[in-house]
């Protein structure tokens, strides 16, 4: 897993429309432009305590995470029973939804083809941060092109 540190410093608005997009037959959406809308202000709510990495494996397909999407990852979140999380499990790292309650931790995938992870007293885990958000591109791209490092 490649870790990136979110920058808002490059400001991209995109216009964003106010009308459902049909799957069906085409209108003239020009007519419903709404707003600009910058993906910045939309998935990084704490610039300073936000990262973003690579997602790799299959284990959480269940919630949408798949092999190559970008996840954006918010360190200031406090993580509860239910978040999904980047945590380092025995130094390594592994996204996954935590469970905690009744003095029961574990990672859980979200995929059932992948067992839980019961977290013992003998196992050291950190967790890096919530994954707020995910990035998912179709096609041919989504694996094919790197996370940009200027």
């Amino acid at each position: 897993m490649r870790v990136e540190k979110a920058s808002t410093a490059i400001r991209c608005a995109l216009p964003i429309y106010s009308s459902a997009v049909s799957a069906g037959f085409p209108s003239p959406a020009e007519d419903y432009l709404e707003s600009k809308l910058d993906l910045n202000e939309h998935l990084i709510h704490h610039p300073s305590a936000t990262f973003m990495v690579r997602a790799t494996g299959d284990s959480m397909t269940g919630v949408g995470i798949f092999s190559g999407d970008i996840l954006i990852v918010d360190r200031s979140v406090q993580a509860k029973h239910g978040s999904i999380i980047i945590a380092v499990i025995n130094a390594e790292l592994t996204v996954k939804r935590l469970y905690r309650r009744k003095g029961v931790i574990r990672l859980e995938a979200a995929n059932p083809a992948y067992p839980s992870l019961n977290v013992s007293d003998d196992m050291e885990l950190w967790c890096w941060g919530v994954v707020t958000a995910a990035i998912h591109q179709y096609g041919s791209a989504a694996l094919s092109r790197p996370l940009d490092h200027s």
